[in-house]
C-alpha cells in the first residue's frame, strides 16, 4: 500500500464550494482507501491506497465529489515519495525561516517548456519562482502570498494547467503524514 496525499483545488474559500472535512474523509474511505486523514479545512487528504495510477485517483476522488456533494473540485495526487521529493527539491527553504513567504503550486501536469519560458512576475514584486515539474516552487521574500498578484489563478493562466497552491508548513506536515 502507499501514502497518497490528495489536494483539492478551491475549497472551502467561498459559499459555493464547501466540503465538511468528515464528508471528505467518509468519500475517500468509501471509494476503499486506508487510513484517511484530513489537514486542515482547505482540502488535503492522506491516504493509503493499493491503487498505484495517481490520475485514477483523482478522477475517482473528483467524481465521488460531484456525484454526492454536486461540486466539481480539481483535485491533484501526489505519493508520499513524490511529496518528500518536492520538499526536498526546495530551492529556496535553505533561504528563508518563515516558512509563510515560501509555498509549492502543484500542478496537473508539466507545463509547455514555452508557457515556463514566457512565465513573467507580474509588476515589480519580488517573487522568485522555479517550475520543477509538476510543480512551482514560490519564494515571497519581501511580503505574503496573500498581497500579491503572482497567484493560483495568474498560474494557471499562464501555464494553460490547474494548479493548487499550499504554504510551506503545509507541504511539510502532508509530507511528514504521508511518511507516517
Amino acid at each position: 500500500m502507499t501514502r497518497h496525499v490528495a489536494l483539492l483545488r478551491g475549497i472551502n474559500i467561498g459559499p459555493s464550494t464547501r466540503i465538511a472535512m468528515a464528508d471528505l474523509r467518509r468519500l475517500v474511505t468509501d471509494l476503499g482507501h486506508d487510513e484517511v486523514k484530513t489537514y486542515l479545512q482547505s482540502g488535503n487528504v492522506v491516504f493509503g491506497s493499493t491503487v498505484p495510477d495517481a490520475e485514477k485517483l483523482s478522477r475517482g476522488i473528483e467524481r465521488a465529489i460531484a456525484d454526492e456533494l454536486g461540486l466539481t473540485v480539481p483535485v491533484l495526487v501526489r505519493s508520499g515519495a513524490e511529496l518528500a521529493a518536492v520538499v526536498d527539491a526546495s530551492p529556496y527553504a535553505d533561504r528563508q525561516d518563515d516558512p509563510t513567504k515560501l509555498l509549492v503550486a502543484f500542478l496537473t501536469e508539466a507545463p509547455a517548456k514555452t508557457k515556463v519560458a514566457a512565465l513573467r512576475v507580474p509588476g515589480n514584486e519580488n517573487v522568485e519562482f522555479t517550475v520543477a515539474g509538476r510543480e512551482v516552487h514560490l519564494h515571497f521574500p519581501d511580503g505574503g502570498y496573500g498581497r500579491s498578484k503572482f497567484t493560483n489563478a495568474y498560474l494557471e493562466k499562464q501555464l494553460g494547467v490547474v494548479a493548487t497552491t499550499r504554504n510551506w508548513k503545509s507541504v511539510r506536515a502532508l509530507r511528514d503524514l504521508t511518511a507516517s
